[in-house]
């Protein structure tokens, strides 16, 4: 049985510990409502402008914009977003994301299909070197606020590399906020762009398709819009990671904090237990000694 002086040690270290698992909670929670605020406000606009593109997917103009072309499988080349957070400490967040991107990448495999990745997360560039994928781009250290400035020069690779027809697809992995004790990982297809996309917006797909006018021209609109489209879902996948990281974090740091106060409750009774055994030996070894005196 350990001594006294040992078991008030770790009782100590448990108290640290739960200090700053504590600290942590409450600094998440912080941040957490601060990542929600920015990721529901970047949510219309994210929905209105998937509605508006789908649509504009589906309509007939006399130009057509390189992400709207659906390519052949004969290059067998996909490429990947993965989006991640930089720092750990956040219950199954990471895993579950880094869970549907292997699945996603054993099924390219098995079709003969190589896929590069472009990380955003210190978790995401780790996750592809063990795993041996091809990371052509990576962003980390992006803070506890989105950036689009530093994300373009990324995903500005894998968007050159699918007009260029170097890739066939390209996909975006993220992890998407439901709310504070619930966050789901999301793969969705990025380009070329379809009318599938309708399904996920509440939409029913019609019969027949929208008839814009365009202003100046079909390609002045297109191009400024879909390259505000593609921005718009990177930010918006990020704004909603951000917001799963800390609201997983707060999670994972009160069950710390919950399993800390047990630990220690634990050690206080066998701390108490042992200084009785020895004040219960004491009196003995006292009692022994008077008795053999007299």
């Amino acid at each position: 049985m350990p001594s006294t002086k040992e078991i008030r040690g770790k009782i100590k270290s448990v108290q640290n510990t739960r200090k700053i698992t504590k600290a942590m909670e409450m600094v998440a929670a912080s941040k957490m409502r601060k990542a929600q605020d920015r990721m529901r406000q970047a949510r219309p606009y994210a929905d209105k402008i998937r509605n508006i593109v789908a649509h504009l997917a589906a309509s007939r103009t006399g130009y057509v914009h390189p992400f709207l072309v659906k390519h052949s499988t004969e290059s067998k080349k996909a490429a990947m977003i993965m989006v991640t957070t930089d720092k750990g400490l956040a219950g199954a967040l990471n895993t579950n994301i880094q869970r549907v991107v292997y699945q996603k990448a054993q099924e390219m495999k098995d079709q003969g299909v190589t896929m590069t990745v472009t990380a955003i997360g210190n978790k995401a560039v780790n996750f592809c070197g063990h795993l041996g994928l091809e990371v052509v781009s990576q962003v980390v250290q992006l803070g506890d606020r989105p950036n689009l400035e530093r994300l373009l020069g990324a995903i500005r690779v894998q968007l050159d590399a699918y007009a260029q027809g170097k890739v066939d697809v390209v996909y975006l992995a993220y992890s998407r906020f439901i709310n504070a004790m619930k966050q789901e990982p999301v793969m969705e297809q990025l380009l070329p762009l379809t009318t599938d996309k309708l399904a996920t917006l509440g939409e029913t797909e019609r019969q027949y398709s929208w008839d814009y006018i365009y202003e100046p021209d079909a390609q002045t609109v297109l191009d400024e819009l879909l390259k505000r489209y593609v921005e718009a879902l990177i930010y918006q996948a990020v704004a909603e990671n951000m917001a799963s990281e800390q609201s997983a974090r707060m999670v994972a740091m009160k069950a710390a904090s919950d399993n800390a106060k047990k630990l220690i409750e634990e050690l206080q009774l066998v701390y108490n237990k042992t200084r009785q055994a020895g004040i219960t030996k004491e009196i003995t070894e006292i009692v022994g000694g008077a008795a053999a005196v007299s």
